[in-house]
């Protein structure tokens, strides 16, 4: 079975834990869109209604515009009932997760903080032993200064690279700012790494979601699997 339709499947049985009249977090990249237009979809059929969505991106909240479904802010609904979101990389025994390949890390993370739940679906190729394992960590930054923040994290043994976009220019997120993705190799504590870079003035917002996570519905050629903290 191709990476796609494993996507497709996780996506699929996660917005199954949606139910009318609730708040959903819309998540960023290519597995939790096929959340939003499951819902669009389901909205369309009247299967589900009064949902309200809250996107984590600009992309994404011009899909559920295109699809139909009625967005809401956090100004307007501080609580998100759930929210469905990919990742880059999954540590089960921790239920921590590498997010922000996509570059809307920074707005991830103020939705999942908001969210009674945070659903992470993927496909099995996202699990790993040890976060940085297989994917390097994203740490967006003020673009003022940003060298000084490159050296910080070097220090503290990453290797760096400067997110370009298509054109070859630095990438900036939807708030303006450059994410530099940093190469820990496996990271021993992510949680110590994760307030260390918390506590420096310039980083934004970084990839780590560390206690943040209540669910994981993964997909793999046998099936769907739901783990819960």
């Amino acid at each position: 079975m191709d990476l796609l339709s494993l996507k497709q499947q996780a996506a699929e049985f996660a917005v199954g834990m949606v139910r009318s009249g609730m708040v959903v977090g819309l998540g960023h990249g290519s597995t939790a869109i096929f959340a939003v237009r499951e819902l669009a979809a389901l909205l369309r059929a009247g299967a589900l209604t009064g949902i309200t969505g809250i996107p984590c991106s600009t992309t994404v909240e011009s899909e559920a515009h295109a699809l139909g479904i009625p967005l809401t802010s956090l100004e307007e609904n501080a609580i998100i009932d759930l929210t469905i979101d990919g990742a880059d990389e999954v540590a089960l025994d921790s239920f921590t997760v590498i997010k922000g390949g996509g570059g809307a890390l920074l707005r991830e993370k103020i939705v999942a903080q908001a969210s009674r739940r945070e659903i992470i679906v993927v496909d099995d190729s996202k699990l790993s032993p040890a976060l940085g394992t297989r994917h390097a960590v994203p740490v967006e930054v003020a673009t003022f200064g940003w060298g000084a923040q490159a050296r910080f994290l070097e220090h503290l043994g990453a290797s760096i690279h400067l997110r370009q976009d298509d054109h070859g220019e630095p990438f900036l997120s939807d708030q303006g700012n450059l994410i530099l993705d940093c190469d820990f190799g496996p990271i021993a504590d992510p949680a110590a790494l994760a307030a260390r870079l918390d506590a420096r003035a310039g980083i934004l917002e970084h990839g780590l979601f560390i206690a943040l996570v209540t669910d994981i519905v993964i997909a793999d050629e046998r099936g769907v699997r739901h783990l819960r903290r």
